[in-house]
């Protein structure tokens, strides 16, 4: 019969329920626990013991643990060090071997919580023994070594990975959460040179034990490489135990008479919030260290798995991408831009399109933002420049000779070697006049880095090939852009231009970006140009280059020619012309 006498000074229930959720808890509990009184003897032990140990309780009755085979892992001089430290705590753990029923030894981890009475003397100690042989069954003869650390006692990465899947199974059957920690000393590659080899060693195994001692029950610490450790928690830890955590790091360690001070970095995951495997629990929880480090170490970063599978979803995103330009998925639309007053056909601009195998034609909003800011955007720039000089060239032999204009990214733009880039283009394409291929800019490429943008500019500007401020209005400082950037055409953005003849903010907008470029004398363009009424409208104020749906939609190249040759016949923009 499992009994368990115990008087608790901190019950906030009525005493006989108290008791009676002690005596269950004691009871049905997982972990072996014992209970010892002042002079740490044996006076009960729950079922759980007698089935990790096969030990009953008259078989270790009035017994101290060591004496029925609960021992430290190794007998060092640091190890003895530690024990007598821990004789002054009230809470301790400790690395143990344990002698099962089948009379082979087992490693443990043992907790003991020292109990005093109203008067601060010691009543009795509650010991708590967590197997931590997740050795295979058919490996249990192989030697302890494959599975600990030589230096600290410590599981090692081996065993450490077999302990991550019984937490793993252990919190999904209790409901509870596991947090998976990865912690490095910082800069203790520094310290370590400071120190000889003999003191190095004893640092880190005088760190281990100061670590251990703030964990509690069945929690794990591990050590997976010189200065790399790692801490398995069941308790629901939260911030303030990894703040106590980092501050106790903090204090000196007094190793040989040497006071050294250390800070670590902490990364840490929550399983089952971030629901992978064991070894991916583990690289969480060193992305999310590295994390640490990054932002100063001496502090801790915990991993955020719905941004990661954001990122990753991002990653197989870009591969796909990638994958698109290599198979020629991606394609040329132009959009006609015209002089609403000549009825001339001016240009027309380059934009892509993904012609995806699944899902059908995608816009580029749809797909850009995948890869902005990335070096993906320079290999869309890229293939963008070359294909649009190939068309140039089959347009020439068909007798159409319209320049092209093709959006530039920041990121592209502000490459090192572009210019030089778009010399070798040009140079691939002798028959087509550079100044056939127009680069239109975002207003926000110069806000980057102005200087660059300028050189760059320039540069290419001399090769014959000039530029065009694309969405002009959007940027913070416009009247400094087009006072410094050499732009030979300036673009209204669409969102201006779309709502201009409802929205008297976006009219007044659009008056002050058409008087600022009559004021320096370039030439502008509106964009989302729908109907006659934005076209009049526009004229009135002194625009006359135009592009949007109402003078046609983005089309393929092989469907310009048709439509060059219906345009003229346009009765409702004819009336527009004088």
């Amino acid at each position: 019969m499992c009994q368990l006498t115990l008087q608790s000074h901190y019950s906030a229930t009525p005493p006989a329920k108290a008791e009676d959720l002690t005596q269950t808890v004691f009871c049905q509990a997982n972990e072996a626990i014992i209970i010892t009184d002042a002079e740490n003897r044996v006076t009960q032990i729950n079922p759980a013991f007698s089935e990790l140990t096969g030990f009953t309780l008259q078989d270790v009755a009035g017994k101290t643990p060591e004496a029925f085979s609960i021992l430290p892992l190794d007998d060092t001089q640091t190890t003895r060090f530690m024990r007598e430290e821990l004789m002054l705590r009230d809470r301790s753990k400790s690395q143990v071997s344990y002698q099962s029923h089948d009379g082979q030894f087992y490693p443990g981890m043992m907790s003991i919580n020292r109990v005093r009475d109203a008067n601060g003397e010691v009543s009795h100690h509650v010991i708590v023994l967590a197997d931590l042989s997740a050795i295979p069954s058919h490996a249990r003869h192989l030697s302890r070594e494959v599975y600990f650390d030589a230096l600290t006692g410590l599981p090692n990465l081996q065993l450490l990975t077999q302990l991550i899947q019984e937490s793993m199974q252990h919190a999904e059957k209790t409901e509870n959460t596991l947090a998976v920690c990865s912690l490095d000393i910082d800069f203790f590659k520094k310290v370590n040179d400071q120190l000889s080899p003999q003191v190095g060693d004893a640092l880190l195994s005088t760190f281990s034990q100061r670590i251990s001692h703030l964990l509690f029950g069945d929690d794990v610490l591990a050590r997976v490489g010189g200065d790399e450790f790692v801490l398995l928690l069941h308790h629901g830890v939260d911030e303030a135990f990894f703040d106590k955590l980092l501050t106790s790091i903090r204090k000196p360690l007094m190793i040989e008479g040497q006071s050294v001070h250390l800070t670590a970095s902490l990364g840490v995951t929550f399983y089952p919030q971030d629901a992978v495997q064991g070894d991916v629990l583990l690289r969480h929880a060193n992305q999310a260290m590295y994390r640490a480090k990054q932002r100063g170490r001496d502090t801790f970063h915990i991993f955020d798995p719905d941004h990661d599978r954001l990122l990753q979803v991002r990653h197989e995103q870009r591969q796909r991408f990638i994958a698109a330009l290599d198979n020629n998925e991606l394609c040329l639309h132009y959009q006609p831009q015209v002089d609403m007053c000549s009825g001339e056909v001016v240009g027309v601009e380059a934009l892509i399109r993904w012609q995806h195998p699944e899902q059908g034609l995608l816009p580029p909003a749809q797909f850009l933002p995948v890869i902005d800011a990335s070096s993906l955007e320079i290999d869309l720039g890229e293939w963008v420049l070359e294909t649009a000089m190939r068309q140039l060239t089959r347009w020439a032999k068909n007798g159409i000779a319209l320049p092209i204009n093709v959006n530039i990214s920041p990121t592209h733009l502000l490459v090192s070697d572009f210019s030089q880039r778009l010399a070798a283009l040009l140079s691939r394409y002798p028959h087509v006049p550079p100044a056939m291929l127009k680069l239109e800019v975002l207003e926000s490429a110069a806000m980057h880095d102005t200087q660059a943008a300028l050189e760059t500019m320039a540069e290419c500007q001399r090769l014959g090939v000039n530029f065009a401020i694309d969405d002009f209005g959007t940027g913070f400082s416009s009247l400094t852009h087009l006072r410094q950037l050499p732009v030979n055409l300036i673009k209204i953005d669409q969102s201006f231009v779309r709502d201009m003849l409802s929205d008297q903010d976006d009219m007044a907008i659009v008056e002050s970006v058409i008087y600022m470029a009559n004021r320096f004398n370039r030439p502008m363009l509106a964009e989302g140009v729908e109907t006659l009424a934005h076209a009049k409208a526009l004229i009135a104020l002194g625009c006359e280059l135009a592009q949007g749906y109402g003078i046609a939609r983005p089309m393929p190249a092989e469907a310009l020619p048709m439509w060059l040759t219906h345009w003229p016949t346009r009765e409702d923009w004819k009336a527009l012309t004088h």
